[in-house]
């Protein structure tokens, strides 16, 4: 199987999972982190999901799944451990042509989940197209020691300058070479080390006066 990487833009976008164990909450928890509008379809729920329906965060429907359910659905997880259930769950979707992920079967899903790693704005994600899930997880956790939590910093920083060379007069073609120049003097690395006067010094001699770092990440949390 070849699949096509894509990334999805699920921002209040209907979902639902059917299912109401473990697996179904990690599930729901990568769709709420998305911005996803999520229903629960399963008779019985595990304590998390009860939690996160007291909060209002998702809607639980406590009962079994029927075929309807998928009406205005923009993607279904099947995470039950009935697998003629998931069956069903997977023949409907392709029937209704929705996005569909039944866990742990690959051969019922029109597409699969990656492993991930999410360091804010930085989003790495591993597959092996369903053939070793072990070893993306084994391969995931390698690269998390690689790819800490000053990437989420980094990239916040990184983001606040473009805007604010957006609002400039600067050419949109220029910003590669600076955004390079910031790089290759290591900017990651002092944000890493929270070296903040040696930040303010390399934004001002790449990008002129007026960049400061606490001003820009200030206008990052604004944002």
């Amino acid at each position: 199987m070849k699949y096509y990487p894509v990334c999805l833009d699920i921002r209040n976008q209907d979902c639902l999972v059917v299912g109401g164990g473990a697996v179904a909450a990690r599930k729901v928890g990568t769709l709420l982190d998305c911005g996803a509008a999520v229903t629960v379809i399963s008779p019985a729920v595990c304590d998390e999901l009860t939690a996160l329906e007291t909060e209002g965060t998702i809607a639980l429907v406590r009962r079994g799944y029927a075929a309807g359910d998928l009406t205005g659905r923009f993607l279904v997880i099947g995470a039950t451990n009935d697998e003629a259930l998931n069956r069903k769950i997977s023949e409907d979707a392709r029937e209704a042509r929705l996005l569909c992920n039944i866990a742990d079967f690959p051969e019922a899903c029109n597409f699969i989940l990656p492993s991930i790693i999410n360091r804010g704005d930085l989003i790495l994600t591993i597959s092996t197209s369903g053939q070793s899930p072990a070893f993306a997880k084994r391969l995931r956790k390698s690269l998390e020691k690689l790819f800490g939590e000053e990437y989420t910093e980094f990239l916040r920083l990184m983001g606040a300058i473009r805007e604010n060379l957006l609002a400039t007069e600067h050419a949109p073609e220029a910003h590669k070479p600076l955004f390079e120049t910031l790089l290759d003097k290591g900017l990651l690395e002092l944000v890493r080390d929270g070296k903040t006067e040696d930040i303010n010094r390399l934004l001002q001699e790449v990008l002129g006066e007026g960049f400061d770092y606490n001003a820009l990440m200030q206008s990052a949390n604004n944002g």
